[in-house]
């Protein structure tokens, strides 16, 4: 019975293995030569001049609900379409009820400009 599970345990003590070696390799024989320009904050090449926690353009917001309107459009569309002609009448409008959510959510975007950057 045991036998049955050695090649998993193999598996995640060689993954375990690959992953941590190279860590510790890079730390042990990393250089170290800190200095205070090193040290010092980064931000795109030059310091930072605003809070990190500033508030961001509502835009951003919309066009990740772009996104996700897309992404889940696209991750359900395609297995149903390939197994189209084995499903019944009740798949079809339930495929056209969920894609007539989506539009509605594609609507309400528009309206509120995300198509439209500036």
């Amino acid at each position: 019975m045991i036998a049955n599970y050695l090649p998993i345990l193999l598996f995640i003590m060689l993954g375990i293995l690959f992953g941590v070696v190279p860590l510790v390799l890079g730390f042990i024989l990393g250089p170290r030569h800190p200095s205070a320009e090193k040290n010092s904050p980064y931000e795109c090449g030059f310091e930072a001049f605003e809070d990190a926690r500033m508030p961001f353009d509502v835009r951003f917001y919309l066009v990740a609900i772009l996104f996700i309107i897309f992404d889940l459009e696209i991750a359900f569309l395609f297995p149903w379409a390939i197994v189209f002609d084995s499903m019944g009448a009740a798949a079809f409008w339930g495929m056209m009820i969920f894609l007539g959510l989506l539009v509605i959510g594609f609507i309400y975007e528009w309206k509120k400009g995300a198509l439209e950057w500036e």
